[in-house]
């Protein structure tokens, strides 16, 4: 059968995608994630490196939705397809499924190989069986199924099973070698030969201690090796020193010959060549085994395992999740239509003290007429919190999985960026402004009409009236260049300036967003309203704790 090339994460192999970066990547809290999911560092790479792949097309994020659903539902043929994987890929590292082949090889090194091959058997009717007991609904794994069908049943396998299992019967009457020591007047030994191959092993006994006892008696030496009873043996230890002393004893001539194994296969090549035959004719002809191309699957399988796991134990602690589904074609590119949605991040706090009644679910949505939203609100009241979880929805939904919410319909960004505040760094040679309008710069040059952009106090490093400026003309860039964006800040006036901002574009829109209150108390809950007009002096100060109150201590 052909090669191929099998993924579970892009369908026809493809490799097309953009990073998120490092910052971005720390920001929405993926590491932290990803530690809650595996405690394993080499699992916690494999999901950074998924993650980090952001691709925005949408017939390889329903690819992806569609394979994590059939990994979801059926946990157990997971979980043995993984076993079955790490035990050929454990082979083909340390043994012949790799493919490799000696024709000079030992009777002992081809019966070795025999036995791997043997395995690989073993391991794709395993696979079979797997695949074929449950009923698969995604491209992805039923792509893996046909494939390992094919196999299965192809008539070179079937023909390998056939030669292998011959070979079998006729390897499988080797059961012991044994050795005649001729002794002189001395009892020394002065020759050594091979006597049998025989069917039946030996049992243990101390051999010396019926040397010795039969040199007492000289009518029990017996005349001619035949033998009518068990065969007798004196079992070796590992010990370096007693080996020697036993090849020592049978004064081997071969100088060559370093150890009792490599001696007997001397013997054996010449006394059992019509079998040695028949394996190089087996190990030549099978020598390559494409069930090993399929180990590459053992990331992706990982990742979407240990996922799939975490959310059903979050399901059955109350948390509700959802499969994201991507936009209908004629959908603006900005569309994204998100409700009962939460901050994933949130599950770890949440999922063993206060459970889902600690958890406030929101609804949001993207289009032409809410591209860009200015989010306001109190301080602490949850604005970075709702930034972050719509930046994870989209790095969820595209990797494949199941997403925090009642439902979650979008179209796949490239990437994501982030623009929240630098931490202050005496060593900036622009200042804390100057920093962030390059940083703000750079991301803007980077970002598409597919890209999504988070800002989280974006331009707070200076004092009201120049941020202000310099936020508002930021606005009006972003909504002509129809990039989806959040602007999490303190600057209300920007967003009751909407109108006048909005007249920039004719095609897209920006909205003010803001987190409720009432009396004081945070609600956590976001919606399409004007600011609530409080100051942004005053979430200023108590953001640093210099309100009379807090100074005061009362």
């Amino acid at each position: 059968m052909e090669n191929q090339t099998l993924s579970l994460l892009f369908p026809e192999g493809q490799n097309n995608f953009k990073n998120l970066s490092d910052v971005a990547y720390h920001d929405l809290g993926i590491d932290f994630i990803c530690e809650k999911v595996s405690d394993k560092y080499e699992e916690q790479q494999i999901f950074t490196q998924f993650f980090q792949k952001m691709c925005d097309d949408p017939k390889i994020t329903e690819y992806r939705c569609q394979v994590f659903q059939d990994i979801y539902e059926h946990p157990d043929m997971s979980q043995k397809l993984i076993e079955v994987l790490q035990h050929i890929d454990y082979e083909k590292q340390f043994s012949g499924f790799s493919g490799h082949y000696e024709d000079t090889g030992s009777a002992w090194e081809l019966l070795h190989r025999l036995e791997e091959i043997n395995d690989y058997i073993k391991s794709v009717e395993a696979m079979y069986k797997c695949l074929c007991d449950v009923e698969l609904k995604s491209e992805g794994m039923n792509r893996l199924k046909n494939y390992v069908s094919e196999l299965y049943n192809d008539n070179g396998f079937a023909e390998l099973k056939e030669d292998i299992k011959n070979i079998k019967v006729t390897t499988s009457d080797l059961k012991s070698i044994t050795l005649g020591v001729n002794l002189n007047e001395k009892y020394e030994a002065h020759g050594v030969g091979l006597i049998s191959f025989n069917k039946k092993e030996f049992t243990k006994s101390s051999v010396m201690g019926d040397f010795y006892s039969k040199l007492a008696i000289k009518d029990s030496v017996k005349e001619e090796a035949t033998w009518k009873n068990d065969f007798k043996y004196h079992e070796l230890s590992s010990s370096k020193k007693e080996i020697e002393t036993v090849l020592s004893i049978a004064k081997i001539a071969d100088p060559q010959v370093e150890n009792a194994t490599f001696y007997m296969d001397k013997i054996a090549n010449l006394m059992i060549g019509n079998i040695v035959h028949k394996l190089k004719g087996v190990l030549k002809k099978y020598v390559y085994l494409p069930v090993t191309d399929i180990t590459n699957l053992i990331p992706e399988f990982i990742f979407y395992i240990r996922f799939a796991a975490y959310i059903k134990a979050m399901q059955d602690k109350g948390f509700h999740f959802c499969r994201a589904q991507v936009a209908p074609q004629e959908s603006p590119k900005s569309y994204m239509k998100a409700e009962g949605i939460y901050n994933f991040k949130l599950l770890s706090n949440f999922a063993d003290t206060l459970g889902p009644s600690g958890i406030v679910p929101n609804t949001l949505d993207f289009n032409p007429d809410h591209l860009v939203y200015i989010l306001t609100g109190a301080n602490r009241g949850g604005k970075t919190t709702i930034t972050q979880a719509v930046g994870l929805l989209f790095v969820l939904a595209q990797a494949g999985l199941f997403v925090p919410g009642d439902s979650f319909c979008f179209n796949p960004v490239d990437s994501i960026f982030t623009h929240f505040p630098a931490d202050e760094d005496k060593t900036m040679d622009l200042g804390r402004l100057g920093e962030e309008c390059k940083r703000f710069k750079e991301l803007f040059t980077d970002c598409t009409e597919t890209s999504l952009l988070l800002l989280n106090e974006t331009y707070s490093t200076t004092s009201f009236e120049e941020g202000y400026y310099i936020a508002r003309d930021s606005v009006k860039a972003l909504l002509t260049k129809g990039i989806r964006t959040i602007y999490n800040t303190h600057m209300h006036k920007l967003a009751f300036d909407i109108e006048e901002i909005n007249e920039i574009s004719k095609e897209n829109k920006a909205a003010s967003l803001v987190v409720k209150s009432k009396d004081g108390q945070r609600s956590f809950k976001v919606e399409v309203a004007p600011p609530e007009g409080q100051s942004f002096a005053k979430d200023i100060a108590e953001k640093y704790g210099v309100t009379y109150e807090m100074l005061m201590n009362k």
